[in-house]
């Protein structure tokens, strides 16, 4: 017999369950939403993006002093008090758990906490540390999210970081190693460097942030190069064997070092989906041996009732697209007409200089035999860049030849993640070459470098000399 029944309950209180959630009971639905920590927000808001976040500002705000004394102004070296900023990172999560909560109140959205795995088609068993709890429901929507990737064969030791882990900030290790070069692993190499960390970079493919397009990568290498002790490429971790002075770490790959101690190693090799982990089959719901559930543009399942976003989805694992998804399927579920059809889920790393792109890459145009037009704009011709001594970003767009309709966008330097949303906005919107170059941007603005890129794509561009096309 159930505890709670509910018209619709979301499995998972991260940004894709919450925006369900609230969504569903906005238009009037009754729903229970199960979270397994002590806090709505999922692993983004509690253990991930927002702390993340939050600490990459202090990187920032570390560097930037540094790098004013180009301009005359020298400040001591930061003394770094880590329990008080930690505590400050843990106070802004807790104001944005803290509104979440609110926000479920006022929208009378019940909150279970605990872990919770599908009992039958129609219910889920919530266990918490203290009981278990049967919700039965109408309709599901899972929001289960993703969990670390780990590596087999490392040892048990509290020295060997994950991202959740590191975010816990018990210290500035003298010397960390970072094993894996995508996203994560180089946002938590931003911050701990800023803090004081002597950080070395294994990648196991040819270049950092894999898949992206390499002329956006290009500027933050040759920036963190300079900064970090090394960056192997092409290499990975053979053996890490515990020390009592640290931990010693083999490497394998064109010009990989001799063994080496360190004093931390975080481990930062990509997300899986928790699909497998929620016992699906007892619903009946199909998932793939990566933990990831297919679904249609409804975001249905193959059990009609029952629906998937987020992490579990195919694409990127990004919070927005979770958001977005969790608001079709709550208005799929009150009858309404809506499907999840985006032409562009832009993707970000806060690292320094940010790197943001959209839509389709040089790269991908290249391999699919795409025919395209490109302007490329780089910031060391922007005022702006240069007044803020970055002069080292570059805006990028591309066009289709025949339509000139814009395909992808990306842009590298600081703020790179908020200027984006331009490009993202008109690819949505249709926009060609002459609506982005016609678009009068204010100066002196990092944003008018999208306007100067259409502008070089377009053969009009007055700030730069670019030789006409034979």
């Amino acid at each position: 017999m159930a505890d709670i029944r509910t018209q619709v309950a979301v499995l998972g209180g991260g940004p894709g369950g919450y925006s369900a959630a609230f969504r569903a009971a906005d238009l009037g639905k009754q729903v229970v939403l199960i979270e397994r920590y002590a806090a709505l927000g999922g692993v983004c808001l509690n253990v991930g993006c927002i702390p993340s976040k939050a600490l990459l500002h202090v990187a920032r705000v570390i560097r930037e002093a540094e790098e004013v004394s180009e301009a005359g102004i020298s400040f001591a070296k930061p003394t770094i008090d880590l329990a008080k900023l930690r505590d400050w990172k843990d106070g802004v999560v807790a104001k944005l758990t803290g509104g979440l909560a609110a926000l479920a109140r006022q929208r009378k959205v019940q909150v279970v906490q605990g872990v919770a795995q599908f009992g039958s088609p129609t219910s889920l068993i919530v266990k918490s540390s203290t009981d278990e709890t049967t919700v039965a429901f109408e309709q599901c929507i899972v929001a289960a999210g993703s969990r670390v990737a780990a590596i087999p064969g490392l040892p048990d030791d509290p020295r060997i970081l994950d991202s959740t882990t590191a975010l816990a900030l018990e210290d500035v290790p003298p010397r960390l190693l970072v094993i894996g070069g995508g996203i994560i692993g180089l946002e938590m190499a931003t911050v701990y460097a800023a803090l004081g960390s002597r950080v070395t970079i294994v990648e196991m493919t040819e270049a950092l942030i894999p898949g992206c397009d390499a002329d956006l990568v290009r500027p933050l290498q040759k920036r963190i190069t300079a900064q970090y002790e090394a960056i192997h490429l092409a290499t990975k971790v053979t053996t890490v064997e515990a020390q009592p002075g640290g931990l010693l770490v083999s490497l394998e790959g064109k010009g990989a070092p001799a063994p080496a101690l360190y004093d931390r190693v975080l481990v930062a090799v990509g997300r899986r989906p928790n699909g497998d982990r929620i016992m699906a089959d007892k619903a009946g719901v199909s998932v793939d041996r990566r933990g990831a559930i297919a679904v249609d543009a409804q975001l249905r399942t193959n059990v009609p009732h029952i629906y998937a976003i987020g992490d579990l989805t195919a694409g990127p694992m990004l919070a927005h697209k979770a958001s977005h998804q969790g608001k079709v399927a709550a208005e799929v579920i009150a009858g309404e007409k809506a499907a999840f059809d985006t032409r562009a889920i832009p993707s970000v790393a806060y690292t320094d200089p940010e790197i943001a792109w959209m839509g389709l890459t040089e790269t991908e145009a290249k391999s699919k035999g795409i025919e395209y037009q490109k302007g490329s704009f780089p910031w060391a011709a922007s005022g702006r860049a240069l007044s803020m001594g970055r002069g080292e970003g570059l805006t990028k767009v591309l066009f289709d030849k025949q339509s000139r309709r814009l395909l992808g966008a990306g842009i590298v330097g600081p703020n790179a993640g908020e200027l984006i949303a331009e490009t993202v906005h008109a690819l949505e919107m249709g926009a060609d070459m002459q609506d982005l170059a016609l678009t009068i941007h204010p100066h002196p603005t990092l944003s008018e470098t999208v306007g100067f890129a259409a502008e070089i794509a377009e053969g009009v561009i007055t700030d730069l000399y670019v030789p006409k096309r034979g």
